[in-house]
């Protein structure tokens, strides 16, 4: 039995590639299967504009931007549900001399980026439902028999990776794969650390096509969904697990939102939530096997696990099913 703890788009993708491929695989999390920052995520697919780090975690993200529509057509087929994926493009507005500058190295990274008057165009970014993709995933790893144990926290990992135990007992593993997002650095001894990072997001119901492209300008983003969702984002907060939305930091990001799309100035968000990004204090996510055990990392994807969810997945399984 493979044991995977955290059951967010991470956890959820690595199951059910390891069932596809035929293991055995019980998927823990502390609370509800596919919350937290899983369900706050906004969905933008966007390596041009997201991936400013070393070279090898951009090319990470340009793999797993360009597996996203298989990942999603092949999703939808397996569950039977809707999944909104839209390639649409992004428009990254900022001064032209930093867009002369920062095209060369995007370019150089393989990104697909056109340098315009005033902004990047970058063709392939696209946007995802994470919470349609979410529940897709659900339910192709229960149609496929993984095990779900919801609000059943892992307390202790064993040190070769053997057994993990819960409150409810002790469970014999043949691999464990630590998925567990902002939450994952206390289940086992010497890995980075990680830290929840705080970011609001608002939404206001529109007509659909109000908006083709994803608007960017610095760290606030705009587009739509195919349903006429407006989501603008986000703030970045480190102030631990405070769950409470904060007013000034509402009004902040509308003001932003409105500067990028003045229409919004004067209308009230019909919805506003929080999430919280699974910070890491490295480079990038950790994602690979811990020398010596049978204990896998697959955590601190911070602003882009829903874009390196597909690409995650492919490696864990692939080196699961290679030490097998």
């Amino acid at each position: 039995m493979i044991i995977i703890i955290g059951a967010g788009i991470i956890g959820l993708s690595c199951a059910w590639r390891l069932v596809q491929r035929g293991f055995q695989v019980a998927l823990f999390d502390a609370r509800k299967a596919a919350s937290d920052a899983s369900w706050a995520a906004a969905g933008m697919l966007a390596p041009g504009s997201e991936m400013d780090g070393p070279l090898e975690v951009a090319a990470l993200g340009i793999r797993s931007a360009r597996a996203w529509p298989a990942f999603a057509a092949e999703l939808q087929l397996e569950s039977g549900l809707p999944i909104d994926y839209r390639q649409c493009g992004a428009h990254e507005f900022a001064a032209a001399e930093i867009i002369r500058l920062r095209t060369q190295h995007l370019q150089g990274l393989g990104i697909r980026v056109v340098a315009a008057e005033g902004y990047w165009h970058y063709p392939d970014d696209a946007i995802v439902d994470p919470r349609e993709a979410n529940a897709a995933l659900l339910e192709a790893c229960r149609r496929r028999g993984v095990e779900l144990h919801e609000q059943e926290p892992v307390l202790e990992i064993s040190a070769s990776g053997a057994s993990v135990r819960t409150p409810v007992r002790e469970y014999r593993a043949s691999a464990v794969v630590i998925a567990a997002a902002a939450r994952s650095t206390a289940l086992f001894p010497g890995l980075p650390r990680t830290m929840p990072i705080r970011g609001h997001l608002l939404a206001w119901r529109m007509p659909p096509g109000v908006l083709p492209v994803i608007l960017r300008a610095g760290h606030t983003y705009l587009f739509q969904r195919t349903s006429g969702l407006v989501v603008a984002g986000s703030t970045t907060e480190h102030v631990g697990w405070e769950e409470r939305l904060d007013a000034g930091a509402i009004a902040e990001l509308h003001a932003r939102a409105a500067q990028l799309y003045p229409r919004l100035a004067n209308l009230q968000p019909d919805d506003k939530w929080i999430g919280f990004r699974p910070g890491i204090d490295a480079p990038g996510p950790a994602i690979g096997r811990i020398p010596a055990t049978r204990v896998w990392t697959a955590f601190g994807h911070y602003r882009n696990g829903i874009l390196l969810a597909p690409e995650t997945a492919r490696m864990i399984a692939e080196q699961i099913a290679a030490a097998d």
